[in-house]
């Protein structure tokens, strides 16, 4: 996430999706007829969303998931309705948290963005995020969330991917992508850089990756999705992962 208020496109977030690689999803539209209003990728397992935007109101919420206590199996909701209903409502702040497992859910706006970690009991953190970049993880916000993994190879490749990829990020030249053109026009430096940089898919930094924790499952990004919003922007651009050379992989959100 970067936040730069007095650029022509304040705020920039870019969603890796990392899930198991056999979890169904479909491309992002709008999928849901009781929300017409919305867009984001469908997750067929649940029916709910990683990434959600309304067009009408410039507005993003993006969810990852957390570590900490489930919530009781006999009362759980999915965590796919938080950022559908993040941006119809501005927020969760109404929600009763306790049926969802622990998660940390960004509401980015026109003009910033906040971080809601919830670590499955007590009350959820909210922090606005600071001008500048910033790097939300499963440990939450620059890996600091009061519950985060018990592992120290997970919470290992998660620092060596965060260390790598802001300063990748920090020293190439900003994008300000403007509503209309291709994506490698909008996005220029940070192009190759979010499409993985050249590392190898088990690479500890790498952003876009395959693991095998041997259970016999494979974890790994999904999609890739860089969105611009301002007053009178949003730019939203969409690719599976990992992305290929062949052709142009990049969709618009909704098309433009």
């Amino acid at each position: 996430m970067s936040i730069e208020p007095e650029s022509a496109a304040p705020v920039l977030l870019l969603s890796v999706r990392d899930e198991y690689l056999g979890r169904a999803w479909q491309p992002p539209g709008p999928h849901w007829p009781g929300r017409p209003g919305l867009v984001g990728g469908l997750d067929l397992a649940a029916g709910g969303t990683w990434l959600a935007v309304d067009p009408a109101t410039r507005t993003a919420a993006c969810l990852l998931n957390g570590f900490g206590p489930l919530a009781p199996a006999e009362a759980r909701l999915s965590r796919g309705e938080l950022p559908l209903t993040a941006v119809e409502r501005g927020g969760i702040g109404h929600l009763d948290l306790a049926p969802y497992d622990p998660f940390h859910l960004v509401v980015v706006r026109p003009d910033g963005a906040r971080v809601t970690s919830w670590g499955g009991s007590g009350r959820a953190e909210e922090r606005e995020l600071p001008v500048g970049l910033s790097v939300v993880l499963n440990d939450g916000l620059e890996g600091r969330a009061a519950n985060r993994t018990t592992s120290e190879r997970v919470r290992a490749l998660m620092a060596a991917r965060a260390e790598h990829f802001r300063a990748r990020l920090t020293a190439a030249a900003r994008p300000q992508p403007g509503p209309g053109g291709p994506a490698q026009e909008a996005w220029g430096a940070w192009l190759p850089i979010v499409t993985g940089d050249g590392l190898a898919l088990d690479e500890d930094a790498a952003l876009i990756q395959r693991r095998d924790f041997g259970d016999g499952r494979i974890w790994g990004s999904s999609s890739i999705s860089l969105l611009a919003l301002g007053p009178d922007l949003l730019r939203y651009d969409f690719a599976a992962a990992p992305v290929t050379a062949n052709g142009d992989p990049w969709q618009r959100v909704p098309p433009g």
